[in-house]
């Protein structure tokens, strides 16, 4: 019996829930990415196009071949509300995948933001218009609309791999990636996080404490102190 072959556009899958969503939004892309063990974000090419911008929610995931956003159409008639389209566009810069119209649409439809690991064009109409959006830098021409690629497959954008209904988190500083299954288990330590960063600025700005406590021990530890050694 022969198995019929896989689609190119999965339509179901399983996203990080609202709440944790909701609750991870409260947290910087900084925060979260310590918690993971400083890995999940994504490569600093990958900026926002506002630096006012903020998101959270789910990924839905495309591929397509450089310089063509066919695929990012036909996900932008599926995604639901909330979700964050994230591009696989192979860093290309050659042309936007992206722009003012398309943009309009997404917030519109009520998608919460796009990563673009390619570029966008219509800068200024962008950043007007607010919406969450991150790429890897802005070119005026325009793509083409008829190779084929994947949607809601697992994906490689900004250097990091990304599965559908991961969680997705953006600010000025850029954006990270947190395995949807390790997601709720890290809101406790990014709160815990904010506490201690909050504790050691409030130390540092009354002169308490500016130099760190740990650093001679690693200093030590790395040998550039002898034991019994102080800075």
């Amino acid at each position: 019996m022969s198995t019929p072959p896989l689609t190119d556009i999965r339509r179901e899958f399983e996203r990080v829930s609202p709440d944790i969503v909701q609750k991870a939004a409260m947290f910087a892309a900084s925060i979260l990415a310590d918690v993971a063990g400083r890995r999940g974000t994504l490569d600093g090419r990958i900026t926002p196009v506002s630096p006012s911008a903020r998101m959270a929610g789910p990924a839905f995931t495309i591929e397509v071949r450089p310089g063509d956003n066919l695929m990012i159409h036909a996900a932008m008639a599926m995604a639901r509300p909330g979700d964050i389209l994230v591009v696989d566009g192979k860093a290309d810069r050659t042309c936007a995948l992206m722009g003012s119209i398309m943009i309009n649409a997404c917030k519109k439809l009520g998608i919460a933001g796009v990563v673009l690991d390619a570029a966008h064009r219509d800068t200024e109409e962008l950043r007007a218009l607010g919406f969450p959006i991150y790429s890897v830098g802005s070119n005026p021409n325009g793509p083409t609309k008829f190779v084929p690629g994947r949607i809601n497959w697992p994906i490689s954008c900004g250097g990091v791999a990304v599965n559908p209904g991961d969680l997705i988190v953006g600010d000025a500083d850029g954006v990270v990636v947190v395995e949807r299954e390790k997601a709720a288990s890290l809101l406790d330590l990014a709160a815990q996080k904010v506490t201690e960063e909050r504790t050691r600025i409030a130390d540092i700005v009354a002169g308490r404490n500016v130099r760190p406590k740990w650093l001679e021990a690693s200093l030590r530890t790395a040998g550039v102190l002898k034991e019994g050694e102080a800075l």
